[in-house]
């Protein structure tokens, strides 16, 4: 049996604990999106093809998905999204995309007064 000691057990420690970071990271996105359900197991289940017991063990934090299967939650996910950007470094690129929403939103509320003062004139 040979002892793992010297740089690349430190290193893989870091990825370890990199990789359990990740993990919590999207569970966490998730569960805020969807909740802690079944429902939500199914939700993941029909946006990115993955068996039940994968989509068990990302909400549960064990572990994370893939490229793919990130990338298919991103899409779907604004949480998720964010979680990842916040990961990789890219928090101004979060704020911007929050700003994005935001304008969208104002701009719907704007549309629907803009429709009962209207309606509200003789």
């Amino acid at each position: 049996m040979l002892l793992k000691t010297g740089i690349s057990s430190v290193a893989n420690v870091g990825a370890e604990s990199a990789s359990a970071t990740y993990a919590k990271c999207v569970a966490s996105a998730l569960r805020s999106d969807l909740g802690a359900t079944h429902q939500a197991v199914k939700t993941v289940i029909r946006w990115t093809g993955a068996g039940e017991r994968t989509v068990t063990n990302w909400l549960a934090g064990e572990h994370g998905p893939s490229g793919p299967h990130l990338a298919q939650l991103a899409r779907h996910s604004d949480a998720v999204l964010d979680a990842f950007l916040t990961l990789a470094g890219r928090e101004l690129l979060v704020v911007d995309f929050d700003i994005q929403r935001l304008k969208a939103e104002l701009a719907s509320t704007l549309a629907v007064l803009e429709r009962l003062s209207r309606n509200e004139r003789p």
